[in-house]
């Protein structure tokens, strides 16, 4: 078995990222793939130095409302196929999911809809969550699933500083954590939660009030794996000393 190494990364704006360093991930991680999201750019606005890094090949899946979420993966590994959205339009417009097909798993790149202040598009969440869930299941049919990304939910009270303040608030209203435990009761493993069972640890801190140095942040960024790769797992880490995001990176290493 091959070890592989895979990054997840929000950018919060692939272009703004580069200016702080993202290019450095590469460079101090040597991953095989690398899976953004909120890429913010369309494919013309992305300088050809984020275009072509050497010894990648880039998967690229904008949004077609101009500086708005999209994802993206950097994948030095050839796909047998390359899937952009879940063929359901009013998600995959704003470039929200993009399947690699390798020769063992599927690679899911996904960045899920954020609720928004006022839970106006709870509905909108709640809608992809149920359609991913079930484009998921039908991928493993075939073969297992790594699925990573923003999912923008908090699942328990430990995944986020202040569960209390946030009880009936976007990313952990009670709609959005029964979804996350119904997806793993579906058969699908919080890597992350194999190795840490505490507190304490979060992938998202607002800018504001000096959040990030006081540790008052949501874990909100996910790998998550079909069971039956659970044994294949070598470690899941937040890389929360990798700055150029409101988010941390986080890492997958697996045998397969």
């Amino acid at each position: 078995m091959a070890a592989l190494r895979l990054v997840s990364w929000n950018v919060n704006g692939i272009r703004a990222c580069w200016k702080k360093g993202f290019l450095d991930i590469f460079k101090a991680q040597k991953p095989d793939a690398v899976c953004i999201q909120e890429v913010k750019a369309s494919e013309e606005d992305v300088p050809k130095e984020l275009s072509y890094v050497p010894g990648y090949s880039l998967f690229h899946f904008p949004a077609k409302k101009k500086g708005y979420a999209g994802t993206a993966i950097y994948s030095r590994i050839k796909p047998l196929a390359v899937v952009y959205g879940i063929n359901e339009k009013r998600f995959d417009d704003e470039g929200r999911t993009i399947t690699l097909e390798f020769d063992k798993f599927y690679l899911v790149n996904a960045y899920f809809p954020n609720s928004q202040h006022g839970l106006g598009r709870l509905d909108f969440k709640l809608e992809y969550d149920k359609l991913i869930l079930q484009y998921l299941k039908r991928l493993e049919k075939s073969k297992p699933v790594v699925v990573c990304g923003d999912f923008n939910v908090a699942h328990k009270d430990i995944d986020l500083a202040n569960p209390r303040q946030n009880e009936k608030n976007a990313g952990f209203t009670i709609q959005e954590r029964d979804w996350f435990t119904d997806f793993l009761s579906k058969g699908f493993v919080d890597t992350f939660r194999m190795f840490e069972s505490g507190a304490g640890h979060y992938t998202w801190w607002g800018y504001r009030f000096n959040l990030r140095a006081r540790n008052i942040g949501w874990r909100v960024d996910y790998f998550a794996v079909s069971e039956p790769l659970r044994k294949n797992i070598v470690s899941s880490p937040i890389l929360k000393d990798v700055k150029g995001s409101d988010h941390a990176p986080i890492l997958l290493e697996l045998n397969i």
